[in-house]
């Protein structure tokens, strides 16, 4: 419509002259504009950086199949934790890679043993961050599942993995965990380990439960930076009898739900890029504070597009991350959490 074509006041109603035209763009038109009406926004306080440390090494070892991720030696952990420190992050998760695999993960709940030391070594090296301390047993067993193996039915025992898992959880609290982080995915172990630490003193050490963590396909560069592929002999060929179907949402749901009951202070979606509308569900019929594990398989797919000049990593990354606070993440666990906090910081 040109302007000799608009009707003046006289010609019309007042209401129908004075309309808006919706003109989205209007709110695009500058950078700063844009900033202006940002609905959300990343900042270096969103960010849980993941921590891989084997106990076998003197010096890192970038992961092959992670680019940019070393597994640490636990001295050289102190250096990446300053590090984290001084990018503002302000929480890191553990995992150990033990050299002292068995059956049963024993080397994740034994004084002394490796979960007792990387904690007690992350807490006293920056004790104002949270430490994290992922509850599991796959990095800790000689088979890779996550938890003993009952032979009679070819599966994970359940009910002797949570009693196992609430030895570890009080092992890392004692050693200075601010947070426990079960991601077995086996039935009753928020409770147990709510239960384990009550019993202990440990009232203050908060849960963050794996609460709806799939059977993916994007797990695989974790395993080898974890140590915990399966191998021969190992029982069960997968671990889809534990981990969630990825054609399940309502059945998540219900699995956050139990979790919430048995204590957990707060949740996890896992992994995070595939399972937006999980992350989204979660947070809106929760309300607790919700995670997203930007895990290791969505990680590569973008260092590996990067690499090869297809995208623009960084932006690609940063754009990502910012999916996740959209569906609803108060946090996200990243291996790009040190990159995209100094990014955040030249911005």
């Amino acid at each position: 419509m040109t302007i000799t074509q608009l009707k003046s006041p006289l010609e019309t109603d007042a209401q129908s002259f004075y309309a808006p035209i919706s003109r989205p763009r209007r709110l695009r038109s500058s950078d700063a504009m844009r900033r202006l009406v940002r609905e959300n926004s990343l900042s270096a306080n969103d960010f849980i950086y993941p921590i891989f440390v084997d106990e076998a090494l003197k010096e890192p070892q970038e992961v092959s199949s992670m680019p940019g991720v070393f597994r640490q030696s636990e001295k050289s952990m102190e250096v990446l934790l300053k590090q984290v420190e001084t990018a503002k992050i302000p929480a890191v998760m553990l995992f150990g890679v033990s050299a002292h695999k068995d059956h049963e993960g024993t080397d994740s709940f034994r004084k002394g043993g490796l979960m007792d030391r990387m904690v007690r070594r992350a807490k006293d090296t920056c004790p104002e961050l949270v430490i994290m301390a992922d509850a599991c047993f796959c990095e800790y067993t000689d088979h890779g599942h996550c938890g003993p193996l009952d032979h009679i039915h070819n599966d994970v025992d359940n009910d002797r993995t949570i009693a196992n898992i609430a030895m570890q959880a009080v092992t890392a609290a004692e050693a200075g965990a601010d947070v426990i982080a079960p991601s077995g995915m086996m039935d009753g172990q928020v409770g147990a380990i709510r239960s384990a630490l009550d019993q202990s003193g440990y009232e203050r050490t908060a849960i963050l439960a794996y609460a709806a963590k799939y059977a993916s396909g994007f797990y695989g560069p974790f395993r080898d930076a974890a140590g915990c592929s399966l191998g021969q002999g190992s029982g069960p060929a997968n671990r889809k009898t534990y981990q969630m179907d990825p054609a399940n949402g309502d059945e998540a749901m219900r699995e956050v739900a139990l979790d919430i009951e048995e204590g957990a202070d707060m949740v996890m979606v896992k992994p995070g890029l595939a399972y937006l509308d999980i992350l989204y569900r979660t947070k809106q019929a929760f309300g607790l504070p919700t995670f997203a594990y930007n895990v290791s398989g969505e990680y590569c797919m973008i260092k590996a597009a990067g690499r090869n000049g297809w995208i623009d990593e960084d932006a690609a990354m940063m754009e990502m991350l910012l999916a996740f606070k959209r569906a609803g993440a108060d946090g996200i666990i990243s291996y790009a959490a040190l990159d995209a906090a100094n990014i955040l910081q030249r911005s």
